[in-house]
């Protein structure tokens, strides 16, 4: 789960994202028309990848760029995936992994794009020399980066239309889960547990930024350690947050009963009063096609606390 946390989730922003702010464009000129070769936006330091043709083979090392392939229609052109991409269901995942990358392993599908989050110092250099474009697609920051990286898969691949189409559709559907919550004179206070050792997320993180868009805030603002800093029980006893968010119930069987029997926890009102809330690890943890999912996941959750 802390891997996830950090190399996955481990999506800081300056500021939070707005569900109804246009998206930065991803691409060049070239690749808003639809047509190759194209240059695509790669990595976080302004660099560009160029794919000449739409790809056929295409290899993915994220599960969240997994989950934007099949999303915005481009799943036939997918060999092969990584070991932690399990959605959607029909992925062809293998054995190759994004934190140990193997180049021949991966060269061995012949692929003519390869798409990964993390950048180990082999998969996009080494991928280079031996010919085979790499999209270097970094944990998102924002819901706008989001947003871009939707899109720039979706370009990359051939797929522009229907990359607009999916985030499009995030967005009303954001817009909507965001209207249905009413406005509290008072925020919430939350807790989002990644793990049993009690690593949390700060409102600055992207997870945090996702309850920002219902006025959450965390318990773990102000802390020296970071967007994913490690809570003692002592520091979120006496915080005593209204919600209790648990991303580790799928991983680490935590359950709320677990949680009311930690020593001195059970004298939280969110302990007692029953606002404890399991939430999905994958949704709290990619930042692909889903997040529309996670926000409605939380929007449900805020509904049923009175102000």
């Amino acid at each position: 789960m802390i891997s996830a946390g950090f190399a996955v989730v481990a999506l800081v922003a300056a500021g939070c994202g707005s569900a109804t702010t246009d998206a930065p464009p991803a691409t060049s000129s070239a690749a808003s028309s639809g047509e190759f070769p194209k240059s695509i936006a790669s990595g976080s330091d302004g660099g560009t990848v160029t794919i000449d043709a739409m790809p056929r083979t295409i290899v993915s090392l994220s599960p969240t760029a997994t989950e934007t392939l099949f999303a915005v229609g481009a799943g036939e052109q997918v060999a092969a995936v990584d070991d932690q991409s399990d959605y959607p269901a029909d992925a062809p995942k293998t054995g190759l992994s994004a934190f140990t990358p193997s180049l021949e392993a991966i060269v061995a599908y012949d692929p003519d794009l390869v798409i990964t989050s993390t950048d180990l110092g082999i998969v996009t250099s080494t991928l280079a020399e031996a010919g085979v474009p790499t999209l270097l697609l970094p944990a998102a920051t924002s819901l706008d980066d989001a947003y871009s990286q939707i899109e720039q898969v979706a370009d990359a691949t051939g797929h522009d239309a229907e990359g607009d189409a999916v985030v499009a559709q995030m967005r009303d559907r954001i817009d909507a889960a965001i209207a249905s919550v009413p406005t509290r004179e008072e925020p919430l206070t939350y807790f989002h547990e990644l793990d049993d050792t009690l690593y949390t997320v700060s409102s600055q993180s992207f997870v945090g930024q996702i309850y920002g868009l219902f006025g959450l805030q965390s318990i773990a603002d102000g802390s020296d350690a970071g967007d994913y800093p490690q809570l003692s029980a002592e520091t979120v006893i006496t915080a005593d947050p209204d919600v209790i968010f648990l991303a580790d119930a799928q991983c680490c069987g935590v359950t709320a009963q677990s949680v009311a029997a930690r020593p001195g926890w059970g004298s939280m009102p969110a302990v007692r009063d029953g606002r404890i809330f399991p939430m999905d690890e994958d949704l709290s943890s990619r930042w692909g096609p889903r997040i529309a999912d996670q926000v409605e996941a939380v929007a449900a959750v805020v509904q049923q606390i009175p102000a």
